[in-house]
């Protein structure tokens, strides 16, 4: 029988939960959700289409698919209606690709730690590839060549990469340069790119170049995205794919229609209103976007100056409400603690600090490391009317009640590694 285990971000949601419920006080930095309040435009989207209770097509309406297009083609990214499948989140939809597409995938090393786990329940194997200096969210270009002829050379077919733009788990984009790199690479070796753009309205500053993969390998790559993270709708589950304008662009989404026709039907009647709506982009949805990605940017960047003031490496975050720090640099100060791995590190931090971050050994990194991730998305406030100060604030970091929390981070940390 398979070992089945639940993915560890929802685990360490319940584990919060758990501790919570004991009267314990946690700083909850282990899951990516949004804590903000349902924009009432969406709502009131929502609402009416309550009466949307019959099925629809499997691939979506017409109109929440032309809005799609609209929303791929303002980004650089010319696409048409019947380039486009929605889905109740990516995930589905990225499980989909990984049964509908032969080979073995690529994932870079650290990775959101959905990818392994679904190419693996589809029978593949999973080479995981260390990221550059400059990025996450793709493998290093020279270390992805070798590892392909190293796993054909083995009677692997690895044919499948997944890129993430911008970055879970650093919150850093890789720069156009090393995109193009890695999409000649896929041009090569006859490579799927599955680009996950989750994060793309989540850059902190909307100048900071970015190119998507199918912008330069317009044929081999998919794109999936959705509303979880740019306008706080985790719970509402309404994701998208973008397929190539190719035979086989089309052929892979011929598949995934046919797998979400047996899985999921269709994405829920009223969900689809909500994405047109959302992915026409009006100026209402526009603003709240802008007020969002300068809250993510404003408590990322302090966070980012907490560890590094505590003595850790750590790219500056860009886009998302990710840090990934390295706290290699104070190995033996943390050793003297009993600290001597990411998950001696994660346990420390729960344990003595009430902080849950998420190890790096749970995103395929090395488990030796002194690595995690920390999100900043559930710090903004436990009140509507906090989380609406954060939004509305120029410099959000410094309002009472995130700076409250900053300062005890900031304790704890400086504790931990003086």
């Amino acid at each position: 029988m398979a070992d089945w285990r639940i993915s560890p971000t929802l685990a360490l949601n319940d584990m919060v939960a758990q501790r919570q419920e004991r009267g314990e006080s946690i700083v909850h930095l282990g899951f990516g959700e949004v804590r903000l309040p349902a924009f009432e435009p969406l709502v009131d989207r929502l609402v009416a289409g309550a009466s949307r209770n019959t099925y629809g097509p499997v691939a979506g309406s017409q109109a929440v698919r032309q809005a799609a297009a609209g929303y791929f083609t303002r980004r650089r990214i010319p696409t048409d209606a019947e380039q486009v499948v929605v889905g109740p989140g990516s995930k589905p939809l990225l499980l989909a690709l990984n049964l509908v597409v032969p080979g073995d995938v690529i994932v870079p090393k650290p990775a959101r730690n959905t990818y392994a786990p679904q190419a693996e329940l589809a029978g593949k194997k999973v080479f995981r590839i260390s990221i550059p200096a400059r990025a996450g969210g793709v493998p290093d270009p020279a270390a992805l060549q070798d590892t392909i002829l190293a796993a054909r050379a083995l009677g692997r077919d690895p044919r499948i990469v997944i890129l993430t733009l911008p970055d879970n788990p650093t919150g850093t984009v890789a720069p156009p340069e090393l995109v193009r790199e890695i999409c000649a690479l896929a041009e090569q070796e006859d490579l799927l790119i599955i680009s996950d753009e989750t994060y793309r309205d989540v850059l902190h500053d909307p100048r900071t170049p970015m190119l998507s993969p199918a912008e330069a390998a317009p044929r081999r790559t998919v794109v999936t995205t959705g509303l979880s993270k740019n306008l706080a709708l985790g719970g509402w589950r309404i994701g998208v794919a973008r397929f190539p304008d190719s035979l086989w662009g089309q052929r892979i989404r011929d598949g995934v229609i046919s797998f979400a026709s047996e899985v999921w039907s269709t994405l829920a009647g009223p969900m689809q209103q909500v994405a047109e709506y959302a992915f026409t982009e009006p100026q209402e949805v526009r603003q709240r976007l802008a007020d969002s990605a300068r809250l993510h940017g404003s408590v990322a960047r302090a966070l980012h100056r907490i560890m590094v003031d505590a003595g850790a490496v750590c790219r500056p975050p860009v886009g998302a409400f990710y840090v990934y720090p390295d706290f290699n640099p104070v190995r033996e100060k943390l050793a003297a603690r009993g600290v001597t791995d990411a998950d001696t590190l994660s346990r420390h931090l729960v344990d003595e600090h009430g902080i849950v971050v998420l190890g790096g050994h749970l995103l395929g990194d090395d488990p030796t490391a002194l690595r995690f991730k920390a999100a900043t998305s559930m710090l903004y406030g436990d009140t509507v009317e906090l989380q609406q100060q954060a939004l509305a604030a120029d410099d959000p970091a410094k309002l009472p009640h995130i700076r409250e929390v900053l300062t005890r981070l900031s304790e704890a940390f400086t504790k931990l590694c003086g």
